[in-house]
Order: C-alpha cells, then sequence, then structure tokens
C-alpha cells in the first residue's frame, strides 16, 4: 500500500490537521472529471463552428447538416433547457446561412436539411425536459433516501455518557445511503451500551432487518439487566421477523453482531474500567490503547449469528475486558476486513493500526476510512460500518467531528 495509515504519536496525516482527503471523483470541484466537463461544455459551440468551417471550405454538395443536428442532441443532457434551446437556434441560422451563402437557400436539398437540423432541436428540447425531470426526481429519492438514513440510522452523539463517540457508513455503491451494516450507540442505567452489526442480504429486506434489530436494541438496553438478555432480545426479535419474510431470507435470514456494555461504578457515575462485549459471529472489535498497543478482542466461545438459534442452543456470555483511560475501541463491519485491493489481498485492519496514536475517534475514522480507500483504489464491494468509542483520559479536551450524511465517493486514485 501507498502512504502509512498516519504517524505514531499523532495519527494524522497533512501537516498535523485533519488527515488529507483523497482526490474524488465526478463534477462539482471534483477534479479527476473537471477537464472532461470543460471539454462537453465547449463542444456544442464548437461543432457548429467547426460546421461553418467545413462548409465554408468545401464544395457546396458537401453539407455539414449533421454536425448542426449533432449539436443540440450533445447540449440536451449537459445543459439547462435554455442553453439547449439557444443551441438549437443557432444550429438552424448556421445552416439557413451557410445556404444563403451558397446561394442553395431555393433548392429542395437546402431545404429538406434545415427542416432536419429543426426537427433534432425540437427532439434535443425534448429530451432536455426528460433528464431534467428525471434529475429531479433523482434529487427527491436522495432526500427521501437521507431522511430515511436519519430514522433508521441515526449518527450518535459526539459524547454519549461521558465518551466519545464517532461512527461512519461507507456504502459500497455510489449515491447509496444505507445498507444492511448497522450501529448504535445508548446511555442507559447499565452504562453505555452499543452494538455493531451486518445483516445478511441486500436492498429492502435488508433495510428492514437492520429497523428491527436497532429498535429492539433500542428498548432492550434500557430494560435488559445483564447484556447476555439484550442479545436474546434481538435473537428473538430476528426470529419473529423471519416469519414474515419468503423465499430463502424466511431459512437463512441471520445478522452478525457484537454488544457491548461499559459499566459504571455504583454511585459514582464513573465507569468502572472494563468492557462486556457478547459477540454473535461478529469481526472481534478492537482495542487501541494510548500508547499504541492494539489487542483484537477475540471471544473465548464461537457463537452463532443473530436468527440462527433454531440450528444450536447456548447461554451467551459476556466478556469483560480492560478499558483504560485513553484507550479507544473500534467496532467494524466485515466490508473494513473483506476490503480487497487489485491483488485481491484482504485489508488488516489489525495489522495497519497497530502502533499508530490518534487524538480522538474521529482522527481515526478518518486515518481508516482514507486508508481503506488507497488499498481498494477506490471500490469496494461491500458496505462498512465503523463504530469508534474512546474512553478520555483524565483532562482530555472534548474534540468535535463532523459526519456527512450522504458517504462520501471513493477515489479512484491508488498511491
Amino acid at each position: 500500500m501507498g502512504h502509512p495509515l498516519g504517524a505514531a504519536g499523532g495519527g494524522r496525516r497533512g501537516g498535523g490537521g485533519r488527515p488529507a482527503a483523497p482526490p474524488t471523483r465526478g463534477g462539482g470541484g471534483r477534479p479527476e472529471y473537471g477537464g472532461a466537463r470543460r471539454f462537453i461544455r465547449a463542444l456544442p459551440p464548437l461543432i457548429i463552428v467547426g460546421g461553418v468551417a467545413f462548409d465554408v471550405a468545401t464544395p457546396p454538395e458537401y453539407t455539414a447538416a449533421p454536425l448542426f443536428s449533432a449539436a443540440p442532441l450533445i447540449a440536451a443532457p449537459f445543459f439547462s433547457t435554455l442553453t439547449t434551446l439557444l443551441t438549437g437556434i443557432a444550429a438552424v441560422l448556421a445552416s439557413v446561412g451557410l445556404h444563403a451563402y451558397n446561394d442553395t437557400v431555393d433548392e429542395v436539398a437546402a431545404l429538406t436539411e434545415t427542416l432536419t437540423v429543426l426537427t433534432v432541436s425540437a427532439l434535443a428540447l425534448l429530451i432536455n425536459r426528460v433528464v431534467r425531470r428525471s434529475g429531479e426526481r433523482l434529487a427527491s429519492a436522495r432526500v427521501i433516501a437521507e431522511t430515511a438514513q436519519k430514522a433508521v440510522l441515526p449518527t450518535p452523539a459526539e459524547r454519549i455518557g461521558g465518551l466519545q463517540c464517532a461512527a461512519r457508513y461507507e456504502a459500497a455503491q455510489a449515491d447509496a445511503f444505507i445498507g444492511g451494516d448497522l450501529f448504535a450507540v445508548q446511555d442507559t442505567p447499565h452504562g453505555v451500551r452499543l452494538v455493531v452489526g451486518d445483516v445478511r442480504g441486500k436492498g429492502m429486506d435488508a433495510v428492514e432487518a437492520v429497523a428491527v434489530v436497532i429498535g429492539a436494541f433500542r428498548e432492550a438496553a434500557e430494560q435488559e439487566r445483564t447484556l447476555e438478555g439484550v442479545a436474546q432480545r434481538l435473537e428473538r426479535a430476528l426470529a419473529r421477523e423471519g416469519t414474515r419474510r419468503d423465499g430463502l431470507d424466511a431459512f437463512e435470514g441471520f445478522t452478525t453482531a457484537v454488544l457491548a456494555e461499559i459499566p459504571r461504578s455504583d454511585g459514582t457515575g464513573t465507569f468502572d474500567g472494563f468492557v462486556r462485549v457478547v459477540n454473535r459471529g461478529h469481526p472481534p472489535p478492537l482495542m487501541l490503547y494510548a500508547d499504541g498497543r492494539l489487542e483484537p478482542l477475540e471471544p473465548g466461545e464461537a457463537a452463532l449469528p443473530l436468527g440462527m438459534g433454531e440450528l444450536a442452543a447456548w447461554p451467551d456470555r459476556a466478556e469483560a475486558r480492560p478499558f483504560p483511560q485513553g484507550a479507544t475501541l473500534l467496532f467494524y463491519t466485515d466490508g473494513l476486513s473483506e476490503a480487497r485491493n487489485a491483488q485481491g489481498v484482504f485489508y488488516d485492519p489489525a495489522a495497519r493500526l497497530a502502533g499508530r496514536i490518534f487524538p480522538g475517534p474521529e482522527e481515526l475514522l478518518d486515518a481508516l476510512v482514507d486508508d481503506v480507500r488507497l488499498h481498494t483504489g477506490g471500490g469496494s464491494t461491500d458496505d462498512m460500518a465503523l463504530l469508534a468509542v474512546s474512553r478520555p483520559a483524565t483532562g482530555q479536551p472534548e474534540r468535535r467531528r463532523t459526519m456527512p450524511v450522504v458517504p462520501p465517493e471513493a477515489s479512484g486514485h491508488q498511491a
């Protein structure tokens, strides 16, 4: 891979500020396609000018009508209605003017060519209108999708129960908002509880299952005295959800998940210094200590994912692990650990993060997402949900972060 994932002792790139953002794609300030967009904008007038030059430089039997017809068609999907109309008018006037210049206005061929350019220009206006309406509908769909994400997968607060939190949802598909990955954090009377999971499948069925898991977690986290009880509530909720599904999902619907609880000392409001974890077939969270050490919180006993309770039954057992001040817990879905580069090598978050020190959870996720993009060259085949929870050290200042609702597009560049 190209650049290292931040230097030890700072964890940041780009001179100590936020990690340098990779080049992005598309338009609107995206340099990768800026030259192509400028060329497309200049193409219609260039075609008309080129057509005029061709017609003037060649004998009258050679015509530039195909070029004049192409100009408004090229303008239709990329320009406004007014610009497309003006392009069509310019093409028609150029055709008529050249026939007048060649003294062929009264010929049948000249009339046919002018009518052809006029008809194509009218068709370009129709195409422009259809494209604009489709764009408006797409914009409306994006707003609806953004609202759905806020409702189904709300962004956790940057400080919850005295802990610092940061979360990211990176969609594999451009312009996608939400899929089958999930995260949630909640401050409860039993401590700060959280869940990170990955629902089997794609599309609306996966989104519905995400909503079921998040809803069940919100309720169970408040009511259940133990983390094991929360896991069992999620199991029952997914079992009920499975009875409503048809086809393969009715038999093979499941959710890998890891649940965690950071308890407080009785009556003091301070944390006990450890975290309880229940892992149901999910990638193990990573504990990043303040000195750069890293420890995967591997489960002592393998367990089936949620929703597969009919295949085997055993009691969930929460495992307690130290969670000292200054440490950060990183939870993630397999979209991170299964991200592959061009050679098919999987991304190894434990190897990439070992020995690195980050000022806070938001800086950790910024650098991590950037590093995954470099590893994959900007292309990913699976969604990726990340949740980082830090226990601040005494006197550590609060840090602020921003999380875009629309996941940023991955870069096409690879260092």
